[in-house]
Formats: structure tokens, C-alpha cells, sequence
């Protein structure tokens, strides 16, 4: 077996320890692969996370061994190595790794980073959110079909209201509707239009789609997370590798592929071909900031209306205008 190889990233060095160590098992592909992969997409990568902080998911013997999130780097890291400052909801700040080059996404895969979940701004703008993530969740008994049915019908609303959306696989059972925004809102704006949006979809499509934040009021229904907008939260990075052990993609498709997707067989195997074929469905998405404010205006239809704010995260303080943080159920007892 190899003891490591020692790559040139456009003038940046970064070894890589045991290349031969099998990561994926479904297919038997190697740490290394998954290095040749991320060399493959780098490109359209790091157009999408470049210069954002990065929180780690690290599986050093691989997917499917002992695994844990690390947001705060090592203390020995290159001198060369990029940092920001991110904080938690409860304030605690610690130093994470910034998507600066491909070099240090190579850095984090070597420590056996088999996931990359990505902040909504840039290292050098943190307090301007420029992204809107639609993550559309599918509850339990929910078919993918549904979730598919889902994207169409938050497509529709957007494109009604003049906001272009980006669609991805979630490299598991879900998408992501991604738009990215003028350069004018913080987190909790974003989050704001984001739980509108949930709402409107639910009207509209009660049946298919939710905003119930309680799983208890979910039913079988297609669960719009407003929450992954909030302050402090990251989403899955696109063009990243889930640990799985088949090594499916969080891919960006295009709308016009959407019918005919299925998510598991876009891997390290495939998703590079794919891209050398078809071009990067995202490309461009810097030139084309959306507006947020058909959203906010919805927003304040809604408060105006006399609906409350929607349930944050247990983690998070009470918010402003926030209901009793309690599972419905339990309320009824109480």
C-alpha cells in the first residue's frame, strides 16, 4: 500500500496519507479517487462554494465508520491554510476552513472529510447572505416522485414571482432549490422570505407540501426546512460527496432533467462524465443575482395577516414574534 502521494494544486502542495484506503465500499473507490473527483469538478466546485467557510464531516476510516462534524481546524495546519471566524447561535466563535482554492478542499478530503456543509455568504462578506436554499425534505413514507413534484411547484411560484431558482440533488433522498441573491440581506431576511415561501407552497399544494416545523403535523407531505436559512446554518455543498457508501453527488441538474433523475446514480463514478458532457448547469449563476423582495412582501403579508413567526431551532434564542416553542401535542397536554 502507498504511504501517500504528494500532489501539485496549482503551486500549492498537499500530500495525501494512505491514497489507497478504500472510503466507499460499494464500488471500492479510494481516498485518492476521491481526490481525482474533486480535480475533475473543480471548476464548477469551486464557482459555487469558493471563498465560503466550510463545516467538515469527517470519516477517517471511510463512509460508514466513526464519523463527527468539526467546524474549528486543526491547530497544525499549513501556513498556507485560509481561516475565518464563524459563530454558533449561542455566540461561541471558532476558527473554520475557508473554500479559498482547491487546495484546501484537497486538504480537508485527506482528513477524511466526506462532506462539505456550506455557509450562505463569503468569508470576506459574512454579513451579507447571497444565497436562498429551498431544501425540500421528504418526511417519512415520502417518495422521491413527491419531492420531485415538490421542486415543480416551488418552480412555479418563483418563476411567478420573477425569482430564478437552481435546482440539485441532495446526494440523498431530497433536492435543493438554490437562488442566489443581490448582495443586500442578512440571514435573517433570507430566512424571513423562506419561511413565506413554505407557506405559500403549503396553500397552494396542501397536500403534497408542508411548513408544520413539528413532525408530529407533517403527515406525508413534502417538508419545506425554512430553517436551513437561519443565522449560523450550513446546507450540504453542491458538487459534494456524501458519505455514502455508493458516494452519491449533491449534483446540480438542470430543470429539464429533473423528470428523468435518479439521484443514487449520480457518484464519483458518473457525476464527472456527466459534467464533461453536459457543462455545468449552474454556470453563470454570478451574473444573475435575484431580487428578495417579492418574498419579503409576502412576509409581511403574512405577519400583517396575524400568523406569528415561525418555530426556530431548539438551539437558537427566542426570537421576536416567535410561538411558544413547543410541540403542539405536548401543548395540548400541558
Amino acid at each position: 500500500m502507498t504511504e501517500s502521494v504528494t500532489l501539485d494544486v496549482d503551486g500549492t502542495e498537499v500530500t495525501v496519507s494512505s491514497p489507497d484506503k478504500v472510503f466507499f465500499g460499494e464500488r471500492g473507490e479510494t481516498k485518492l479517487d476521491l481526490v481525482r473527483y474533486y480535480q475533475a469538478v473543480a471548476g464548477p466546485l469551486l464557482a459555487t462554494l469558493g471563498g465560503r467557510p466550510l463545516l467538515m464531516e469527517r470519516y477517517p476510516s471511510g463512509a460508514g465508520g466513526k464519523s463527527w462534524f468539526q467546524k474549528r481546524v486543526p491547530k497544525s495546519v499549513p501556513d498556507w491554510l485560509t481561516t475565518t471566524v464563524v459563530s454558533t447561535p449561542n455566540g461561541t466563535t471558532s476558527d473554520a476552513l475557508v473554500a479559498a482554492d482547491l487546495a484546501h478542499v484537497l486538504w480537508a478530503v485527506n482528513l477524511g472529510c466526506l462532506g462539505f456543509h456550506v455557509w450562505p455568504y463569503r468569508a470576506s462578506t459574512p454579513e451579507v447572505t447571497d444565497e436562498l436554499r429551498v431544501d425540500l425534505d421528504p418526511s417519512p413514507g415520502v417518495t422521491f416522485s413527491q419531492v420531485r413534484e415538490a421542486a415543480w411547484r416551488a418552480k412555479e411560484l418563483l418563476d411567478e414571482l420573477g425569482i430564478e431558482a437552481l435546482l440539485k440533488t441532495t446526494g440523498s433522498r431530497g433536492l435543493h432549490l438554490y437562488v442566489r441573491l443581490q448582495p443586500h440581506w442578512d440571514s435573517y431576511a433570507v430566512r424571513a422570505a423562506a419561511v413565506a415561501l413554505a407557506r405559500e407552497l403549503e396553500r397552494r399544494h396542501p397536500t403534497l407540501i408542508t411548513a408544520q416545523w413539528w413532525k408530529e403535523e407533517r403527515g406525508r407531505r413534502v417538508f419545506v426546512d425554512f430553517n436551513q436559512n437561519a443565522p449560523h446554518k450550513t446546507v450540504f455543498g453542491a458538487w459534494c460527496v456524501r458519505p455514502r457508501q455508493g458516494a452519491q453527488v449533491s449534483t446540480p441538474i438542470a430543470w429539464d432533467d429533473l423528470d428523468g433523475i435518479d439521484p443514487d446514480s449520480l457518484t464519483i463514478a458518473t457525476v464527472p462524465a456527466r459534467l464533461a458532457d453536459r457543462g455545468d448547469p449552474w454556470a453563470g449563476l454570478d451574473e444573475r443575482p435575484q431580487s428578495l423582495e417579492p418574498l419579503l412582501a409576502m412576509s409581511e403579508r403574512d405577519l400583517a395577516s396575524g400568523l406569528l413567526d415561525a418555530p426556530w431551532p431548539p438551539v437558537y434564542p427566542k426570537q421576536p414574534g416567535e410561538p411558544p416553542r413547543v410541540a403542539p401535542s405536548r401543548a395540548k397536554r400541558s
